[in-house]
């Protein structure tokens, strides 16, 4: 996935090593920390429209970083990839697959909570585990297509060099003509920036903008913790992946000194995020040692549970509803 495979020039060594030990790190605490998310959600919890989608966020993390290895060995070998076309297009695909999913289910989730806060009543009566199933799939679906160019793109090629025989490179080939290879880039660059960044992001903003509008209007509290939690992990989400797609347009004007310091970087901060949400999990909305204290499936269900906020704030809309019926 990183521009150093695509670029002619190769990155320091310095930032191969920062970038292989953030690697080395976003698997351990991902694959760890997604997994115990999806056992949670996934077996031993109560099934939620919540959980749904805490397990959706899980799988699309806990998916790419099983697999960055994979990307650990490639920079360890120099940029030789030994592992076969097929593995070098499907974790490239991974790698987008997790933005484009990750983003999109947090546009779910934050459509969802801006449902929940303006009509309760609906929400309570139409907001169904198996509604969230179906549109957590059709996010899979869309993530899919979306990421599909990364996959059609994506080879490996054999280059013989002076030092060097037989390296294969894992690396974007968008064709040979020159036109058609610069129209391409660029396409998939502003699309990218696009789909998984200023659509998602307004609509976040939107949504939580109706809610904070809401909320006032009413002088209702809104401090369940699926609200924190997931607000936390959008600003987490953006903080982490900005950078990256700055870079991108970096690439197309051919700041090479920018980038062969600041890709690794942007890189490795793009996939901490997969192991960044377990953490914000357990450790948001409480104090820290009464955390430590608890056990794992109780953070995780304090965590995720929605009913006693949802019944709250639905209780009084029906009440303020009752009131006003009975002044008329």
């Amino acid at each position: 996935m990183g521009f150093c495979s695509i670029l002619p020039l190769p990155c320091p060594s310095t930032m191969h090593i920062i970038a292989m030990v953030i690697y080395s790190l976003a698997f351990v605490l991902g694959v760890l920390g997604n997994g115990l998310v999806i056992f949670f959600t996934g077996f031993r919890m109560k099934k939620t429209v919540n959980t749904v989608w805490f397990l959706n966020l899980a799988i699309a993390d806990f998916t790419f970083t099983f697999f960055l290895p994979l990307s650990v060995a490639y920079l360890a070998l120099g940029f030789h990839w030994p592992f076969g076309e097929f593995l070098c297009k499907v974790n490239s695909t991974l790698a987008f697959l997790n933005l484009y999913a990750s983003i999109y289910l947090l546009m779910v989730i934050s459509i969802d909570r801006c449902i929940s806060v303006w009509n309760p009543v609906w929400a309570q009566n139409h907001r169904t585990p198996r509604l969230a199933s179906f549109v957590a799939l059709a996010v899979w679906i869309w993530a899919l297509v979306l990421c599909s160019p990364v996959m059609y793109f994506r080879q490996t090629a054999s280059q013989d060099g002076l030092l060097e025989e037989n390296k294969i490179n894992c690396y974007t080939n968008y064709g040979e003509d020159p036109a058609m290879k610069t129209m391409r880039h660029y396409a998939l660059i502003i699309t990218r920036f696009i789909f998984a960044f200023v659509i998602p992001f307004t609509v976040i903003l939107v949504c939580y903008g109706a809610i904070v509008s809401k909320l006032r209007r009413n002088q209702l509290s809104q401090s369940n913790k699926p609200f924190q939690v997931i607000t936390a992990v959008i600003v987490a989400f953006s903080v982490c992946w900005f950078p990256y797609h700055l870079f991108t347009f970096f690439e197309l004007k051919g700041h090479t000194e920018v980038l062969r310091f600041g890709v690794p970087l942007v890189t490795s901060l793009a996939f901490v995020n997969s192991c960044l949400n377990p953490i914000l999990y357990v450790f948001m909305g409480q104090d820290f040692k009464k955390k430590l204290r608890q056990s794992l499936f109780t953070i995780f269900e304090n965590a995720f549970t929605e009913e006693n906020s949802q019944n709250t704030l639905t209780n009084k809309t029906k009440s303020s509803m009752e009131t006003l019926s009975q002044e008329v």
